[in-house]
């Protein structure tokens, strides 16, 4: 299966990676779960190794590489326990970054781009509104021209790296009355006068610094515009697909993160006078899980092989988030129960595992906004296109 998708230098960049986890980010990684601040200097590590340059135009020092570079990205950081820490690492890449690169013009590109590549600037994509959740169409920020600038008002909510990044990548209405035909993109960088974050606390993803963060009569230059006016709503739809397929991938990755620990668990674990691996109800739970997540991660690979041809996998990327994440949540549950008491204790990676992985079916699009995207491709018949 993997060989249909992955060649030889997938697999040395793989088992490169993994080292660098384990050498330079896993001896952190408790610290920064207590403190939620990821320090910066893994950020221009990421950077130096060329990590948050997979995906992107060598004119901006990035590799190009295909998407299969990413998956790997993804999967293994999702195998050092630390949903947080991941999560700051692909919100930047792939979230900020990737609408700098699609909509950004050279200028931009070369402002903000090429130090996100480099790791010396750290990003963060700003569309969800406290009043707002889901309705990306119902958001109350505006920006206002006036003039050579534009004044942004309003406030966003739950940003990973809302608090310590250095540039945000803001959606907000110019044409308020057009509904979500009057939005646009902007890039404000942090020190703006007017730009305020309050970091939040969470369940899980403690690493990460999630924010809330209020626009006081913010005025930027109107070159900060991100592609045309107007077209912010198509812009962020079609990012979603990726977006959404990040989290699938993310989830069956973490799945097999602890089916893997439970399992070695289960075999060293003796009661009754032998290995718990042996008794038939618990074998019989792990082999479902298994198959369920072996499906998950097959669909997951297919659905990014499409992306990268250039296919628009709005409705497989929701299912695949949709699917992935309701049986990562199962696996976690399943799995800390098979542990026993020792599952519910901070010491084993069960407990974190749980809590990072509750977000996965509300992040990004909650399930029950996808069940209603899917059901209107599929019953409906409606077709979601590339925004022009």
């Amino acid at each position: 299966m993997s060989s249909m998708y992955f060649t030889e230098e997938h697999d040395f960049f793989r088992k490169s990676f993994q080292d660098f986890l384990q050498k330079e980010v896993v001896p952190h990684i408790e610290k920064w779960e207590k403190t939620g601040h990821i320090e910066r200097f893994i950020w221009k590590k990421f950077g130096e190794m060329g990590y948050f340059g997979i995906n992107y135009p060598e004119q901006y020092g990035g590799m190009q590489l295909d998407l299969f570079y990413t998956v790997i990205f993804l999967e293994e950081l999702q195998k050092i326990n630390s949903g947080g820490f991941a999560a700051a690492m692909w919100a930047h890449a792939y979230l900020a970054m990737t609408h700098l690169n699609k909509e950004g013009n050279h200028e931009q590109k070369q402002k903000y781009l090429t130090p996100s590549i480099n790791g010396d600037l750290i990003g963060c994509l700003c569309v969800t509104e406290p009043f707002g959740g889901s309705d990306v169409s119902g958001m109350r920020s505006t920006a206002v021209k006036k003039g050579n600038t534009y004044v942004i008002n309003g406030s966003k909510t739950f940003i990973t790296n809302g608090v310590y990044s250095d540039y945000l990548i803001v959606a907000a209405k110019t044409a308020p009355e057009l509904g979500n035909k009057g939005i646009s993109i902007f890039v404000i960088d942090r020190d703006t006068p007017g730009v305020s974050a309050t970091k939040l606390e969470k369940l899980g993803w403690r690493a990460s610094d999630t924010g809330e963060i209020a626009f006081d009569n913010v005025v930027i230059p109107a070159e900060n515009l991100m592609g045309e006016e107007n077209q912010g709503f198509p812009y962020i739809m079609q990012h979603f697909a990726l977006e959404r397929l990040v989290m699938g991938i993310n989830a069956h990755a973490r799945s097999e993160y602890a089916l893997e620990y439970t399992i070695q668990y289960m075999k060293d674990r003796h009661a009754f006078g032998k290995s718990i691996s042996k008794f038939q109800a618990l074998r019989h739970k792990v082999a479902q899980l298994s198959s369920e997540v072996e499906i998950c991660k097959t669909f997951n690979y297919v659905t990014a092989g499409r992306l990268n041809n250039g296919e628009y996998v709005v409705k497989e990327a929701s299912m695949s988030k949709l699917i992935s994440t309701r049986v990562a949540d199962e696996v976690m549950y399943d799995c800390l129960q098979l542990l026993g008491g020792y599952g519910y204790m901070e010491d084993y990676p069960l407990a974190r595992l749980l809590r990072d992985s509750r977000l996965g079916p509300i992040g990004g699009g909650t399930s029950e906004i996808l069940r209603e995207i899917i059901a209107k491709m599929v019953i409906d018949g409606k077709k979601y296109k590339k925004a022009t």
